[in-house]
């Protein structure tokens, strides 16, 4: 059925001799410089405003609380993609008018997917900027904001186009498996053999960034050197997403729903994968291509695309993140139990304010962990910092390091703040 529907696609695609396919290069120009002044129509007035955060009627928004628009919004989004993975031959003319951007990069003509990789990068762009503007006050925040942007940009949209325009696999080389679900199959490692020995460097960069780089990096840094700072879902989910990060619930049912599906989509993938590597090297288990299949609709199209992005205006901009992506479970496993990343808190400064939990797109109730002085290493911490930006007091700080030394530094620090308050009370 995917075959049938790219044949109809690509079909419909080279028919194409409408105005459309007359007017491509200005129908793109004219799409994008409509995103883009959308954007800043959107984003200006945020310069207006006083540097930090401000919780100005954020429960009450239309938009970003569930309202009818957020609704409406949402219904368009997953309409939307389920349009991109199931019926592509519905938007040919979308295809079509980016046919010029895609021959320039890679010399061929335009896919649904290319022109949704655009709009996803143009996305992330504007998006991003906005970002920028709501949170300028906070370096961390700018720094890893153009991190992601820079990933998006040149790991995951021009790279691979450069790839294929050299006829080689058109790989994002910070795509790791699991949530690359498809390195294994047959289809990917034969197109990378046959690729000659780039093909086989790439191949092998992916097993050793998967097994090797993934693990080492987490442990250092945890689950945020890759989640919030190269990951392309998590990139969109930071910058698209961000209006809708406080509609993550932060019950304890949800966290129970949240570790149940995360962990059964790594046992699925594990299986998938063991299932899938047997049928290449022993030609047995015919099965594998069934169980891929299944895979490839429920998880990579239904849960990653249809509801991990459409859903943003209804649950939170991190759904994927935080139910369903295997890669984001093997490291929060890593973060939970062996990492050296932590956000340690001062409770003594803690005003219960409830911006942390607020702003907490994962649905942690991060402000019960500050108010009992308790360092964060829940594994569904993507580290994003957001949490410590919109604090008023100081109360929260992502560290790496030790985690006995890290626990006696936030004592230490406690202490200090205390000893100030109480000089700045005997002042007064």
């Amino acid at each position: 059925l995917a075959n049938l529907r790219e044949f109809k696609y690509w079909t419909m695609s080279y028919a194409g001799n409408g105005w459309v396919s007359q007017n491509r290069l200005m129908i793109m120009w004219v799409l994008l410089a409509g995103v883009f002044l959308g954007g800043l129509l959107y984003i200006f007035p945020m310069f207006q405003k006083s540097e930090g955060i401000q919780n100005n009627n954020i429960y009450f928004d239309k938009v970003n609380n569930r309202g009818a628009w957020g609704i409406a919004l949402g219904i368009l989004m997953i309409v939307f993609y389920i349009i991109i993975y199931f019926a592509q031959h519905w938007i040919v003319e979308w295809g079509i008018a980016f046919d010029e951007m895609s021959l320039f990069l890679s010399g061929g003509k335009a896919s649904h997917w290319f022109m949704y990789g655009a709009l996803y990068t143009v996305a992330v762009l504007v998006m991003g900027a906005r970002f920028w503007a709501k949170y300028r006050h906070n370096r961390y925040q700018l720094v890893r904001t153009a991190s992601v942007i820079f990933f998006q940009v040149v790991f995951a949209f021009l790279i691979p186009q450069i790839l294929y325009s050299l006829h080689l696999p058109g790989d994002d080389l910070k795509n790791a498996w699991p949530l690359n679900y498809y390195f294994f199959f047959d289809w990917n490692i034969q197109s990378h053999i046959e690729a000659g020995t780039i093909g086989l460097f790439m191949l092998g960069w992916g097993i050793f960034f998967s097994l090797v780089v993934v693990p080492f990096l987490t442990y250092w840094y945890g689950k945020r050197w890759y989640c919030s700072w190269v990951c392309g879902c998590g990139g969109l989910a930071e910058t698209l997403g961000d209006p809708f990060r406080q509609q993550s619930d932060k019950s304890l049912r949800a966290w129970k729903i949240e570790r149940y599906l995360i962990h059964g989509v790594l046992v699925f993938a594990i299986l998938m994968t063991i299932l899938v590597l047997l049928t290449y090297f022993t030609g047995g288990f015919g099965m594998s291509y069934a169980i891929r299949d299944w895979y490839g609709f429920f998880i990579g199209s239904i849960f990653a695309g249809v509801v991990g992005t459409g859903f943003y205006p209804l649950m939170g901009s991190r759904v994927w993140c935080r139910f369903g992506c295997p890669l984001a479970a093997i490291m929060g496993i890593i973060q939970r139990f062996q990492s050296r990343f932590r956000i340690t808190t001062n409770g003594g400064q803690c005003i219960s304010c409830g911006n942390c939990s607020t702003y907490c797109e994962m649905g942690i109730d991060v402000r019960s962990y500050a108010q009992k002085g308790q360092d964060i290493v829940r594994a569904s911490c993507v580290g994003c910092g957001v949490c410590s930006a919109v604090c008023p007091r100081g109360v929260l700080r992502l560290e790496n390091g030790d985690g006995d030394i890290v626990q006696r530094a936030s004592q230490e620090r406690t202490i200090h703040v205390k000893e100030d308050d109480i000089f700045v009370h005997l002042v007064d």
